[in-house]
């Protein structure tokens, strides 16, 4: 009887610590599972918005770019690498360029990139007057930003993932006989 009492005693710890894996690989999957089912996990970086100024080009017409980055993670974020197209163009002056201006941790800034022109001879204005405007933000590292006798250094802490993200305005929305 107590050979029986002990082995059922065996089992049933066999049984639980069973479970228990069961359970923690079935809580470790739940992430994976929730992408799949169409739950994405917003990226840490987001371009939140586009300002070009003016809001409403002609041709011809210089226009100011910046973009309001936000930082969803837990460290500071800067080394963005941007693409930049208008017209479905990239604009060239953005090819071996990183911008080196901090996004604080759980904060949204506004970063000024080039200005551009709204047509060049290679991209002629459209001539339903629309411009589409286009940032992608390729690349970004997190950094530890630190006060050091008064001077400012920054530790480099890894690229961040999720990138590359893009956003797209239309500028122009009246029509090109106005």
């Amino acid at each position: 009887m107590r050979l029986a009492v002990r082995l059922a005693v065996r089992l049933a710890v066999r049984i639980a610590r069973l479970l228990a894996v069961a359970a923690c690989l079935a809580l470790a999957a739940m992430p994976a599972l929730a992408e799949e089912a169409g739950e994405e996990k917003p990226p840490p970086l987001e371009i939140a918005r586009i300002t070009v100024e003016p809001e409403d080009p002609g041709p011809d017409t210089l226009c100011k770019l910046r973009v309001t980055l936000k930082n969803r993670g837990s460290e500071a974020a800067s080394r963005f690498v941007f693409e930049v197209r208008v017209g479905g163009k990239a604009l060239p002056v953005y090819r071996d360029q990183m911008v080196l201006l901090p996004v604080a941790a759980g904060e949204t800034a506004e970063i000024p990139l080039h200005n551009f022109w709204s047509s060049e001879t290679s991209r002629p204005y459209p001539k339903d007057g629309k411009l589409a405007v286009e940032v992608t933000l390729l690349e970004a590292t997190w950094v530890k930003i630190e006060d050091k006798d008064g001077v400012e250094e920054r530790a480099p802490l890894g690229a961040v993932e999720g990138l590359p993200v893009t956003h797209r305005v239309i500028l122009g929305r009246r029509s090109a006989a106005e």
